[in-house]
């Protein structure tokens, strides 16, 4: 496992998940995280769609419907609820896919998107602009 010291998030990318989380309310969204590793430092730079399936309750991938040679790092979903926090089912999706993966809660602000490594502990990231 390559160790990771910090976490740089592209703002296109923030922008992108609360975009996408406004239109799909009161819906969830799911979608893979594009990035790479380089010198201990995560960078998330795209979004990946996959048909899935999605309601109040929850959103569901087809992982198996992955490209091959992507760069997957982990995850991002919406909460249509004020609450960031993983449930049971994102904790067991955390350890099988990815390094990181954020939850961005209503009202779809920067300020409502917490960020998790695989494990489930919370962790911080950096918003890159340009």
């Amino acid at each position: 496992m390559r160790k990771i010291k910090r976490v740089q998030v592209d703002q296109k990318v923030i922008n992108d998940i609360i975009e996408t989380a406004w239109n799909v309310h009161p819906r969830e969204f799911a979608a893979l995280l594009e990035g790479r590793i380089e010198d201990e430092s995560l960078h998330v730079t795209g979004l990946i769609f996959l048909p899935g399936e999605a309601s109040n309750e929850g959103a569901v991938m087809q992982t198996f419907m992955l490209p091959p040679f992507t760069s997957t790092i982990g995850s991002v979903h919406s909460h249509p609820t004020p609450n960031n926090n993983p449930s049971r089912e994102d904790f067991h999706f955390f350890s099988k896919n990815g390094l990181f993966h954020m939850i961005i809660a209503y009202p779809y602000r920067e300020e409502t998107i917490a960020s998790y490594d695989r494990s489930g502990n919370k962790i911080e990231f950096e918003i890159l602009m340009g």
